[in-house]
């Protein structure tokens, strides 16, 4: 399988700079849509929040569409944005499209930590949250943990789902490359997806590379049937490119057995 190409299933507008940086490692890509983002209608839920957005302490935003949904409905309720909010995201991409569309400072996880959700609550400003409020802006469904934990920290939490995820069946060529195993690696950043594709890898496929953002991914994977999980030091395009080269040799993958073997 000389030359066989890289899969990546991110979706929407953000694909292109992971395979842009995947490229640029010397790699063909092929991208596979298998997850539609969709904007969720302003509910009276939403309406409250934008309306009253001056009276949060906290905003904590999940993913770059969540924040992208946030900047375009503060947009249209504030034509200056409130000030004395601390926001907070999951990881540096989200960071990027918050800053970019809101001009904000936005705390992330520690330096060398996952991009994850444990990491962000590990932040010393999150601990203690008493009567506190703080809006959660996220999509629907998904891990609960961030929710719970800043409700359990003393949050007035106001939840809110701002879009959704559709999962969409392979394209042919991309069924075949699983069927097949026919490509150098498969990188996925979302728990939700890799469950979606494994349904269509064979055992071929799970014998391939797989770039996983985390050690959860990785845990997930494991249990899924993948045999090659390798763990990037988080999801940025950067960071997965860099874990698809090191994929090249079985000796410089960063699997964690024993993290796998604890589930």
């Amino acid at each position: 399988m000389v030359g066989a190409p890289v899969l990546i299933c991110r979706p929407g507008a953000r694909a292109t700079p992971l395979a842009e940086a995947i490229e640029a490692a010397g790699f063909a890509v092929e991208c596979g849509e298998v997850m539609a983002l969709e904007a969720l209608p302003e509910s009276q839920a939403m309406r409250s929040a934008w309306l009253d957005f001056d009276q949060f302490q906290r905003v904590v935003v999940t993913s770059p569409f969540a924040a992208e949904c946030l900047a375009e409905a503060l947009d249209r309720y504030w034509p200056q944005l409130p000030v004395g909010i601390e926001y907070y995201g999951v990881g540096p991409s989200t960071a990027a499209a918050l800053h970019e569309a809101l001009g904000v400072r936005v705390h992330v996880p520690p330096r060398g930590e996952e991009h994850s959700s444990e990491a962000l609550l590990s932040l010393g400003s999150l601990q203690r949250l008493d009567g506190q409020r703080t809006l959660l802006v996220a999509g629907e469904g998904g891990r609960t943990l961030l929710a719970e934990t800043l409700a359990e920290r003393g949050a007035r939490l106001t939840h809110l789902a701002v879009y959704r995820r559709r999962l969409l069946e392979p394209s042919p060529v991309l069924q075949r490359r699983l069927r097949e195993g026919d490509y150098h690696a498969l990188v996925v950043s979302s728990g939700e997806i890799l469950e979606h594709l494994a349904r269509w890898c064979s055992c071929t496929a799970l014998d391939q590379p797989l770039i996983v953002s985390s050690h959860r991914l990785a845990t997930l994977a494991g249990t899924l049937g993948f045999r090659v999980p390798v763990v990037a030091s988080g999801a940025t395009p950067a960071a997965l490119a860099a874990a698809v080269a090191r994929a090249r040799d079985p000796e410089e993958t960063d699997v964690d057995h024993d993290d796998l073997e604890k589930g």
